[in-house]
């Protein structure tokens, strides 16, 4: 079975991060028996200058498999589609 990584940059006290996390976790949870295992890893911009320095306006931001995939707003539907293409 494949992998898939999907990073969430964001942080504590963002509202569209909360927003995004929860999107996340819903288009995981329902992906079909089959589907690559999605392996989420979260970072923090006050933790990190040089992700700080590059996305400090554009959070929250979604990579998958390091390539951006979203900023701000997470689409459920083009989430599942990006997910579901890595096999």
């Amino acid at each position: 079975m494949s992998s898939v990584s999907l990073t969430l940059i964001g942080k504590p006290g963002c509202h569209l991060c909360d927003d995004a996390r929860a999107v996340i976790g819903a288009v995981i949870g329902d992906l079909p028996d089959g589907a690559p295992t999605v392996v989420v890893d979260e970072k923090n911009i006050l933790e990190d200058p040089d992700l700080h320095a590059q996305y400090v306006e554009d959070i929250p931001v979604v990579l998958v498999d390091g390539r951006v995939h979203t900023y701000w707003r997470v689409d459920p539907a083009r989430l599942r589609t990006a997910l579901l293409e890595v096999r």
